[in-house]
């Protein structure tokens, strides 16, 4: 354990470093974040008493692996939410109307779902809050968010697509 801690004492600028490169959004705390939650996993393995045999390889793949699921919860958003909230009209008058008109089209959508259903997709899709966090949080099987949040889109997308609710 104490040749881990002295590899990321040593090591633990050029980690960030490493994560601020792949990742050209990142701000620098969100780099710490990422270098922290590898360092944490680490110690919290199944079977620490197991030596790691090229320890540098093991963090830089986890950090790598890290990276990609950031990038990879990013995608799992609903794209038109993304594209209506993203999307400025450009000035043309006509694509702003439309604009305006989905909007309201995806929030009245919103009210007719649940309570639970509503919470959790504005909870991922507006707050950019995980599914791991909010059933810590919340206290909710993480299976159960999943569920709530696939009925609700689907909720969503049959509003928008003129089929009942």
């Amino acid at each position: 354990m104490t040749g881990m801690a002295d590899f990321f004492r040593e090591k633990r600028a050029a980690l960030v470093a490493y994560v601020r490169r792949r990742i050209d959004d990142a701000a620098d705390q969100e780099a710490e974040d990422i270098v922290q939650d590898v360092l944490t996993g680490l110690f919290d393995r199944a079977d620490p008493t197991i030596p790691i045999q090229n320890l540098a390889a093991f963090v830089y793949r986890s950090l790598r692996n890290r990276i990609i699921d950031r990038f990879r919860r990013r995608r799992e958003t609903l794209p038109l939410l993304e594209e209506v909230l993203g999307s400025g009209g450009d000035g043309d008058p006509v694509l702003e109307f439309e604009r305006r008109e989905t909007l309201e089209a995806v929030f009245a959508a919103l009210e007719g779902l649940s309570p639970a259903e509503r919470e959790v997709i504005l909870a991922t899709e507006l707050e950019g809050r995980t599914f791991k966090e909010l059933a810590a949080e919340w206290k909710v099987p993480l299976g159960t968010l999943l569920a709530r949040k696939s009925r609700g889109l689907e909720k969503i997308r049959e509003h928008l697509t003129g089929r009942s609710i």
